[in-house]
């Protein structure tokens, strides 16, 4: 039974199984799924504003409604610049400073900036420190009593007496030469000052929570630049966390507000924590496989750019013009036009600034690793040959590169040669012009192989890759898979079955069948050559007659039994021509690569005298003779099986 081949490609990821590396992964693992369990615990967590936490019942008018609703409405907004803005029903906004939890049970502050200047008034004059307007609001502003004394003689005491805390003084911006102005906290006893001491009046000043002492608010007394907003009493929101001194959230499922502590969450929230938990590890994971592929996606890219500029840094070509991917655009027009579709990418029309039409071969970054572009720069980059299409430049611009051919307006010869198309294009390729396209492909394919400094196996022989020019002369091209040798060398070593079903050889597939070499183009060259006679793809299982679906077999048993080709396939055109091609094709096709002709001996017997050609022997069995053989089945359905199953257009690298 004929062989089988599956080629398949796996991509392996190393990932370390060290104790440590694990445990480092872990402890990021929890640090990144922590601060998300919390949030999602309290259904109102703390947005930031820049480095601002906007602690609950205060929320942002972005925050959610309900939140906005269950908390304390202060108007607070986070500006362009980051800065949380809290504005008034007053209408006077001012920038919050901080937003803070008071020790003394009065709950959370807000502090907010009046003014930018320090204040060049005194303070402790009744009537001169600006207050925030807070009337409608849900707030009270923070201050403190005093009372403004007077006194004769200077007091003194020491650090350990009552009226270190409780005076503050002498005020400067009061006292005079003979008159000493001190201000002391409501409560104070008076009677415990000098007798000199009068009360002038009673005052209030701007502090950090109410009843704050003299001494400790004396120089933010005396800037007059911030003050202080908490809560009004007629708003009890979260004042039993307050007190407890700890921090408070709200749940929109259950409408309740609940106490938590830095550290822990109350009660039922541990429930809520751990599903948070769970759901988070999903989505932590999640994230990291996404970043893990693209990290190697890009490592893999990196490499190819890598390998791809160390190539062109050892390029030197005086013919060839690199582009930018700029270029390419324009070029292209912004890929408005596209010819085809390719094994590694699209083709597109374009025209350079001289007006000479192109064709652009776009390479996919998915398909290819970089090789393709590099086997076609380095192969037919610095050739030039009549059969073979010509590379006019190239760009490698980052992830992106492109090949710039010589634009070839007939497109391909598969366009011509099988009936499926339109009928129209047989009208051109009588026999004498398919003999006259058979050799120019022949001479380009011998070119390749002898007319080189070094030998190049293009190893994609097919219909598809032979572009016509304006004159329907054949021009070999896509060297995506091409290899250089020696000249000298017959033996290439590949790693695996590279080409197209239908073409490639059978010793590329199995070394049972013989080396690969330059015989392998010489292969699929004549069944290149076979569908250019019969017009129809070797393997056609829509042919109703089973005996013709594999049609090298066919055409054989025809010239063998001298059959008219001509009549057999009921075609008009040269009977000599015909059956010349046929019995070149049937010695290209060998099963043994050794009784295939080189490429110049098919060139010989293309131009030579008919006569002289010989039948070939049977190319479906390989010979006695053929060291290392391996039996394989002239069965006429098993070869069926086999064609029929293989998908045609199927491309294999190495």
């Amino acid at each position: 039974m004929l062989f089988k081949n599956c080629i398949c490609k796996m991509g392996f990821v190393a990932v370390p199984n060290s104790p440590f590396f694990a445990m480092r992964r872990f402890h990021l693992l929890l640090l990144g799924i922590l601060p998300i369990a919390y949030a999602l615990s309290n259904d109102c967590p703390s947005p930031m504003c820049g480095d601002m936490e906007i602690k609950f019942p205060f929320t942002l008018e972005s925050s959610s409604n309900s939140c906005r609703t269950a908390g304390a409405s202060a108007n607070l907004s986070c500006s362009s610049t980051n800065e949380t803005i809290i504005t008034l029903p007053s209408s006077e906004s001012y920038r919050v400073t901080s937003i803070y939890n008071d020790i003394n049970g009065y709950g959370i502050f807000i502090e907010v900036l009046l003014s930018t200047k320090p204040s060049m008034s005194c303070p402790w004059r009744k009537g001169t420190q600006k207050w925030p307007k807070i009337y409608g609001s849900v707030f009270y502003v923070a201050f403190s009593r005093f009372v403004v004394v007077n006194c004769t003689t200077k007091l003194s005491w020491s650090a350990a007496s009552f009226v270190y805390d409780e005076v503050f003084g002498p005020i400067s911006c009061l006292s005079k030469q003979d008159s000493f102005v001190y201000a002391m906290n409501e409560l104070a006893t008076i009677d415990k000052l000098s007798p000199s001491c009068t009360v002038v009046y009673n005052g209030e000043v701007l502090s950090n929570y109410p009843g704050q002492s003299i001494q400790a608010i004396a120089p933010k007394s005396l800037q007059g630049q911030t003050a202080s907003l908490y809560i009004n009493s007629e708003y009890p929101i979260c004042s039993d966390c307050f007190v407890e001194g700890k921090k408070c959230g709200y749940n929109i499922r259950r409408d309740t507000r609940f106490c938590f502590s830095q550290d822990s969450h109350h009660g039922l929230h541990l429930i809520v924590e751990g599903v948070a938990i769970g759901t988070s590890l999903v989505i932590f994971l999640i994230a990291a496989l996404v970043v893990l592929y693209y990290f190697k996606k890009y490592s893999n890219e990196k490499q190819k750019r890598i390998k791809v500029e160390q190539f062109l840094a050892t390029y030197k070509s005086t013919t060839l013009t690199r582009y930018n991917f700029t270029n390419i655009k324009k070029i292209t027009k912004k890929f408005k036009h596209k010819l085809g579709q390719g094994g590694f990418g699209s083709v597109y029309k374009g025209e350079l600034t001289n007006g000479i039409p192109v064709a652009v071969k776009l390479l996919e970054a998915s398909k290819s690793n970089g090789d393709d572009f590099v086997n076609e720069v380095a192969t037919i980059g610095k050739i030039h040959h009549v059969n073979v299409v010509r590379l006019l430049g190239f760009c490698s611009d980052g992830a992106n590169r492109a090949l710039v051919y010589e634009f070839m307006p007939n497109n391909s010869l598969e366009k011509f040669i099988f009936f499926g198309e339109s009928k129209k294009r047989h009208e051109f390729f009588s026999t004498e012009k398919l003999q006259e396209i058979a050799i120019g492909i022949a001479q380009g394919i011998n070119y390749l192989h002898q007319g080189c400094n070094q030998r190049i196996l293009h190893f994609d022989i097919k219909p598809h890759n032979i572009l016509l020019d304006y004159d329907f002369n054949p021009k070999i091209s896509d060297f995506g898979l091409a290899k250089l040798c020696s000249r000298d060398q017959s033996i290439v070593t590949i790693s695996a079955a590279r080409g197209t079903m239908g073409y490639i050889a059978p010793e590329v597939y199995s070394r049972n069948f013989g080396h690969v070499s330059h015989k392998s183009d010489v292969y699929s060259y004549g069944m290149l050559l076979l569908e250019m006679i019969g017009r129809r793809k070797n393997v056609d299982p829509t042919i109703e007659n089973l005996s013709e679906i594999y049609f090298p077999e066919w055409i054989y048993n025809k010239l063998v039994h001298s059959t008219s080709l001509r009549l057999a396939m009921e075609m008009e055109g040269n009977e000599e021509i015909m059956r010349r091609l046929a019995i070149i094709a049937l010695w290209c096709i060998q099963w043994n690569p050794a009784e295939r002709p080189s490429m110049s001996k098919v060139v010989q017997m293309l131009t030579t005298n008919f006569q002289s050609l010989e039948m070939p022997p049977t190319p479906f069995v390989p010979s006695s003779d053929q060291p290392g053989n391996v039996n394989v089945s002239t069965n006429h359905e098993v070869i069926l099986e086999v064609c029929i199953s293989t998908n045609h257009e199927e491309i294999l690298e190495d």
